[in-house]
Formats: structure tokens, C-alpha cells, sequence
């Protein structure tokens, strides 16, 4: 009798256990020989979720996530160009693979290494100043494809106690951004004008690393505000315990 009794407490609270972590969760213990692959595991686990938006948290998706404006001068002087880039959607940052991470210890940020096969920006443009020979202001449309992308991502995080449960809140996130591969066009800008779209696309075409590499720190920046809003938002809603116990 008390057998069947602690057969059934065992598959009861085995049951609630599972009915309280939420499918976008899955749980590591510290005491996992093999912890930092249970936590990556875990990573993977949510990119599907991610990619849908998690409504019961309030998520939305990261397909796209849309990213704050970001203004360039790509060339120097009195008539230089100049471009703007607003209401960016950007596509791809799901499908992330996380092949390095290491643990905050002793003050030190935790650190992770993530690659992304392809990413895609879709923006509106507007720009103005002298392209090459050319007056080139006016607006349209933005695309980017980028390619063979690794971001560092290293942060700061503090343990938070909410309704007496314990919860992990990002203090800080920078990243870090290495692009192989990019591609830049423009289209509909200058009221159609054939020879200025294709002086632009041109110009995108030549120099687009060059162009990236001016784009890199608002890039980083921003991107760092995103993930950290996307971390935090998903950390205030899942206590420690839910996704990892010591045993």
C-alpha cells in the first residue's frame, strides 16, 4: 500500500513539475557533468518560439525585429553623402547556432559565441549630397542581405527576487559583429530615376563592406538594446528554478 502510495506522489509530482515548465523552456541542473551543453541545448530549444513570438509572456516574434534608425556619412565633405535608414525590419536572427559559452565567474560577463547563416534588412532610405558626380538626394526603399555572421555576445546579469521567487535580469549586453558576406540595393529612389539608382546601386555594390564598416557601431549598439530587451523580457517572466536548479 504505501508503495503504491509513493508511486503515484512520484508520478504526481513528476507530472506538476512538467505542467509548470513551459514548452519554450527546457531545464538544466548544475550538477550536469555536461551543463554548458545542457544550456546551449537549451538555447536551440527556444528558436522556434522565438521565431512564432510567445504570446503568454507578451513576445512578440523576432521575424522581423524591427530596429531603431540609423544615419551614415559615406562620404566626407561640404556635399557629402549622407543616408538614413528608417523603420528597419531585420530577418534571420533566429536562426541562430551557439557554438561557445562561457559562464559568468568572479565578476567576469558570461560570454557567447553565436553564428547566423544570413540575415536580411529591409528599411526605408533617404538620403542627400553629391554620389560620385551626382546630386543624389531623394528616398525609397533599403534591402541587405548579410552573410557568415558571428556575433560576441558578452553581458552582466544580477539575480532579482519577485513575489519570492528568484529571477535573472540582464544589466548589460554589448556584441560584437564579424560580416563575411554583404550585398546592399536600393530601389524606387529619386522618383524612379534610372541613372541615380543605378549610380546608388553601383556605389553599394563596390563599396558595401566599406559602407557596413560604417554602419557597424549603431549596428552593434542597437542590436545589443534588442537582445537585451528580448532576454529581459523572457527572464522577468520564467524564474530560475523553472529552467535550472542546482540538482
Amino acid at each position: 500500500m504505501w508503495s503504491l502510495l509513493a508511486t503515484s506522489a512520484v508520478i504526481l509530482t513528476s507530472v506538476l513539475s512538467q505542467e509548470t515548465i513551459p514548452p519554450y523552456v527546457k531545464h538544466c541542473k548544475g550538477s550536469d557533468p555536461h551543463l554548458i551543453d545542457c544550456l546551449i541545448s537549451a538555447l536551440h530549444h527556444i528558436r522556434p518560439f522565438l521565431a512564432k513570438g510567445i504570446p503568454e509572456i507578451q513576445m512578440p516574434t523576432v521575424e522581423p525585429f524591427r530596429m531603431d534608425d540609423l544615419s551614415l556619412a559615406l562620404t566626407s565633405g561640404p556635399n557629402g553623402y549622407k543616408i538614413t535608414l528608417k523603420e528597419m525590419d531585420i530577418y534571420g536572427s533566429s536562426n541562430f547556432t551557439v557554438t561557445k559559452l562561457k559562464l559568468a565567474q568572479n565578476g567576469a560577463p558570461f560570454e557567447a559565441k553565436i553564428r547566423i547563416p544570413k540575415m536580411s534588412i529591409n528599411a526605408r532610405y533617404t538620403s542627400s549630397g553629391v554620389l560620385i558626380i551626382l546630386p543624389a538626394s531623394g528616398n525609397g526603399t533599403f534591402n541587405a542581405h548579410l552573410g557568415d555572421i558571428l556575433a560576441t555576445v558578452k553581458g552582466q546579469m544580477r539575480e532579482i527576487n519577485k513575489d519570492d521567487k528568484k529571477y535573472l535580469h540582464v544589466d548589460k549586453l554589448d556584441v560584437d559583429l564579424t560580416i563575411k558576406d554583404v550585398r546592399m540595393a536600393v530601389k524606387r529612389i529619386f522618383n524612379n530615376n534610372r541613372i541615380l539608382t543605378e549610380a546608388t546601386n553601383l556605389f553599394l555594390r563596390e563599396n558595401g563592406q566599406e559602407v557596413l564598416r560604417v554602419m557597424m557601431p549603431q549596428l552593434k549598439q542597437k542590436l545589443a538594446a534588442v537582445f537585451k530587451r528580448v532576454a529581459n523580457q523572457l527572464l522577468s517572466n520564467v524564474a530560475t528554478e523553472v529552467f535550472y536548479t542546482e540538482n
